[in-house]
């Protein structure tokens, strides 16, 4: 339990995951001559009066680590309640600096791998951040960087189960690692026979699967979680027992509703014009990325997009983009 500060205003900061190509991502120790010395954070520190989260990025790395930011995302933001005070982390992705790292403030610094394998660096020499103690409001920042930056959604209603099938394994050999079973129209027989398929390819790859709304039938194939209709999202008062949970959302209510509920991320759609829903209303990327602000979940951006809308989705403050059709195309 996390005990009230005399002191209840808000301490802004920013901090930064740095991360490199392969994946890994930047640690840094605090120094001794300051509180919860020896504890490992994300760098980063105060917003100054009159100062943006952004440019106090910035400013903090070059103090802190000598580097300076070439190419930083919005990304999450958590508030979090310590004995001394209250702080609210804006987290930017920096995927690009220049310049060496170098302490200086004297602090230790060590890059991590998330538990998630990719291309690069297959699941072989991954695991758990092997760093401790680690700062208590970055357990859920963690968390959150085993999710890859594409999900993808299952469309063996228009391809046909065999051929959704076979892409499936052929992507996943490519390197996909987040998969939404969502077959409607599905007899549940069918669908029970589709599900335990799906999770025996992707988990023979390290891949997760959410099944969409079945919680039940998620337990029983296997799968690592539920993908909630924002019915259900609304329906519900607690969160489901499942490892992962997900929400489809469609505004800020319901996605305000999937962070209150414990939702591990969401998707808010849509966000361009699709083709299933010709003329229907689309949020467009400006109205996304001020829905996606201060978000403390990542957020997938979902409808009418491709890859090539993946840099476009980071920029609006999106963990990354949600694929049906698109994610099967070779």
């Amino acid at each position: 339990m996390n005990l009230q500060p005399e002191n209840t205003k808000i301490v802004e900061v920013s901090a930064a995951v740095l991360q490199r190509d392969d994946g890994s991502f930047l640690l840094a120790q605090r120094p001794a001559d300051k509180i919860w010395a020896g504890y490992w954070e994300f760098p980063g520190g105060k917003v100054e009066p009159g100062e943006s989260a952004h440019h106090a990025l910035v400013r903090e790395l070059r103090e802190e680590l000598g580097i300076e930011v070439q190419t930083a995302y919005p990304w999450l933001t958590r508030v979090f309640t310590y004995p001394h005070a209250t702080v609210r982390l804006s987290f930017f992705r920096v995927t690009e600096w220049s310049g060496e790292l170098h302490p200086h403030e004297g602090q230790e610094f060590a890059w991590q791998l998330p538990p998630i394998p990719t291309l690069a660096l297959p699941l072989k020499g991954r695991g758990q951040v092997s760093l401790s103690p680690i700062l208590p409001a970055n357990a859920p920042i963690l968390r959150a960087l085993e999710l890859p930056p594409l999900y993808a959604i299952s469309n063996a209603a228009e391809l046909g189960v065999e051929p959704f099938l076979s892409s499936l394994q052929a992507k996943l050999d490519e390197g996909l690692r987040l998969v939404q079973l969502r077959e409607k129209d599905l007899a549940p027989d069918a669908l029970r026979v589709l599900a335990q398929r799906v999770v025996a390819l992707a988990h023979a790859r390290s891949a997760k699967v959410l099944l969409n709304g079945d919680m039940a039938l998620a337990q029983e194939v296997g799968a690592d979680g539920v993908q909630l209709s924002a019915t259900q999202l609304a329906g519900l008062n607690e969160r489901p027992p499942v490892d992962w949970c997900a929400a489809s959302c469609h505004n800020a209510e319901e996605l305000r509703r999937a962070e209150e509920l414990g939702c591990d991320f969401a998707l808010l759609s849509p966000v361009l014009p699709t083709r299933s829903h010709p003329g229907a209303p689309h949020l467009g990327w400006e109205r996304f990325a001020d829905i996606v602000v201060g978000s403390s979940i990542p957020v997938y951006a979902l409808g009418g997009l491709t890859h090539e809308d993946m840099q476009t989705a980071w920029q609006c403050g999106a963990h990354g983009i949600a694929l049906l059709r698109q994610a099967w195309v070779s």
